[in-house]
């Protein structure tokens, strides 16, 4: 139910007294360096969280970081005081990352589980980009492989370690159809190879999450209904290029693709039969710089 501050302080904070506050280990920990009233009154906000699940949908029990046991096992005394009945606590050991942070939520650069707070290309590439030294810890953690198949994974080079985790985890998590996409995106992204074949068959939808990991712009389609110079694309269109010239010194450099095409003359101009989707150019200067160009009505 809605409750106002003062209302939860009398009617909620009279549970557990100050000196049952006082007495966890997490609050302990905190008094010498200073604690914030904030942090120090939430375990009576979780505590009062548990009470209202137990009593409303028949939780029992709750799991979480042992950084949590302090203010799960107040929900606990709110059960047992104000309900007369029995709930119980389950901790499991702090994961953190190498650099002593810990992998959660409140932490920045952690990742969600819904598709829609997480894209399954950015949870993918989450594991492909962790520490090194974190992949033993979470193989250990999230894997569903056996004894023996973590631990020849040891014995894999860092970024077979990486793939393996993540291509299990993303299967898991969004299903094999999502991890065959994001495979073919960050491919696409990351592969220096030239795979025109494989532009051609990434979906509108795959064309969204590449929009999001490198430049882009988009352009009135008429803009290309005559088509477009390759030097006014480059350089005026998209700016990918400072000037016509460097466009120039590019293309005589093999140094300029447009849907994993090699340019291969200035005068090249660029039609409407090129987009993919009747929407979409990819363009590169060199191996890292990639550009998109949305052609909107």
């Amino acid at each position: 139910k809605n409750m106002s501050a003062l209302e939860f302080l009398r009617d909620v904070g009279k549970t557990i007294t100050v000196g049952y506050m006082l007495s966890k280990e997490s609050v302990q920990r905190r008094l010498e360096t200073g604690i914030s009233f904030t942090e120090f009154s939430y375990q009576l906000l979780q505590g009062y969280d548990f009470q209202v699940l137990y009593q409303q949908y028949g939780c029992t029990a709750q799991l979480g970081g042992s950084d949590q046991w302090g203010n799960i096992t107040s929900g606990t005394e709110f059960v047992r005081r104000n309900l007369n009945g029995k709930a119980y606590a389950l901790t499991t050991p702090l994961l953190t990352k190498s650099d002593g942070t810990k992998f959660g939520k409140s932490s920045e650069g952690n990742i969600w589980l819904d598709a829609k707070l997480t894209s399954p290309y950015r949870f993918y590439q989450f594991w492909l980009n962790a520490d090194d030294a974190d992949m033993p810890k979470y193989r250990r953690y999230f894997s569903l492989r056996s004894r023996a198949g973590i631990e020849a994974a040891d014995l894999l080079p860092p970024q077979d370690q990486k793939r393996q985790l993540a291509e299990e985890l993303t299967d898991r998590i969004h299903g094999s159809a999502a991890l065959e996409s994001v495979q073919k995106v960050t491919r696409l992204l990351f592969d220096s190879s030239n795979e025109p074949e494989l532009l051609q068959t990434i979906t509108p939808d795959e064309f969204a999450t590449i929009a999001q990991e490198i430049p882009g712009a988009d352009l009135p389609v008429g803009a290309i209904r005559d088509g477009i110079a390759v030097l006014d694309l480059f350089a005026d269109l998209t700016k990918l290029l400072a000037s016509k010239s460097e466009v120039r010194r590019a293309i005589q450099n093999n140094a300029l693709k447009i849907n994993k095409q090699r340019i291969a003359s200035p005068d090249m101009v660029v039609g409407a039969d090129q987009l993919i989707h009747g929407q979409f150019l990819m363009l590169e200067s060199g191996k890292k710089n990639k550009f998109l160009v949305r052609f909107q009505n």
